[in-house]
């Protein structure tokens, strides 16, 4: 089991550590409504150093980048990041991932900590162009500053003006007292905030500072229910090798005015259609639908599976996403999930459950 640089940090915080993606990450400190809450109402900070980088560089590396990934990185300036996936051979995604344009030639992909030998050896494999690839997974930390508040709170801890920094956009400065560290207005949560990314050695400073400034130390339950509440994927549960960025509704990022992995088979799907697509339902009874529970029709006949569920606890309703045939996939359309012995109804509703 792998430690992240903040391991024994969390450890003293009384944080409630779990095995994830191989590595000992906290799952939660207070409990996972109250730092929910927190992101949804103030400011929170996670380690997610578990996250992979990597540096593609050299004057091949847009080449590269536009071969394996479903979005357009040419529209990338200098301080820009934009979203993407990994198209496989077969019409699946091999992971989704975070592509920022540090300089001219040189551009940092950042991929899901399960992937990272997965998409490295990937990438990899359709380098045949000669960029200069480099694995900086180990070296580099990440720390996630999430909330409204999180202007306000951090803006004393660096020179920039974070307030300008627009959404997916970024500046390399200084920021706790150090210098050149990423300062990404990006987030998986919805309530705005900022991803810092610096050295392995760099990062305990940064999060004393960040906590003493008022960010509360949050873990990966929370993570995952505030992603929810705003229907992002989560590698794994809603989107994997089997399916295609056209069913998981990616084709905003799955742009067919270039050419790359599996392109041609893609730009077909989303021409002629496919037969089932990713969902998002509310629960309209009391109950929690959990992933793996299987969503049922009105007569009770298996029609899809639960990828990812929760209770919202910002709407104390059951929320949840899944694959179900294209009949279903209208806004109000009725379905069930099957909840132990009670079909559970529910309606399919339209993206975030959650509006700030």
């Amino acid at each position: 089991m792998k430690n992240t640089a903040l391991t024994a940090t969390h450890e003293a915080l009384s944080a409630k550590m779990v095995p994830f993606a191989g590595y000992n990450m906290p799952v939660q400190y207070d409990g996972v409504n109250i730092e929910h809450e927190a992101v949804r109402k103030d400011c929170g900070v996670f380690d997610v150093s578990h996250m992979g980088e990597f540096l593609i560089s050299g004057p091949n590396a847009l080449a590269l980048i536009q071969s394996v990934s479903s979005n357009d990185a040419t529209k990338l300036t200098i301080g820009k990041a934009q979203y993407s996936c990994l198209p496989n051979d077969d019409g699946g995604i091999v992971d989704d991932l975070i592509i920022y344009k540090l300089k001219e030639e040189q551009y940092l992909l950042v991929v899901n900590a399960s992937n990272i030998e997965k998409d490295w050896n990937w990438i990899s494999s359709k380098n045949t162009v000669n960029a200069d690839m480099r694995d900086l997974s180990a070296d580099y930390s990440l720390l996630a500053i999430q909330g409204p508040n999180a202007v306000a709170k951090m803006q004393a801890l660096s020179s920039h003006d974070l307030s300008a920094i627009k959404f997916y956009n970024f500046e390399v400065g200084d920021f706790a007292g150090i210098d050149n560290v990423i300062i990404s207005a990006t987030g998986y949560t919805g309530s705005g905030g900022f991803e810092i990314y610096c050295k392995n050695d760099e990062v305990k400073q940064i999060w004393d500072k960040v906590t003493e400034a008022g960010a509360k130390p949050i873990g990966l339950a929370a993570r995952d229910t505030l992603r929810l509440e705003m229907g992002y994927c989560l590698y794994g549960n809603d989107i994997d090798d089997t399916t295609s960025p056209i069913e998981a509704g990616l084709g905003w990022v799955t742009k067919f005015s270039k050419t790359f992995t599996n392109s041609e088979a893609l730009e077909d799907q989303k021409r002629r259609g496919v037969d089932r697509k990713l969902v998002a339902f509310e629960l309209d009874e009391r109950g929690i639908p959990r992933q793996g529970y299987d969503i049922v029709d009105g007569q009770g006949k298996k029609i899809g599976v639960v990828t990812s569920g929760t209770m919202s606890p910002m709407l104390g309703k059951g929320i949840g996403l899944g694959y179900v045939p294209t009949v279903f996939t209208d806004v109000n359309s009725k379905i069930n999930i099957q909840i132990r012995k009670n079909a559970v109804p529910a309606t399919v509703v339209k993206l975030p459950f959650y509006k700030a």
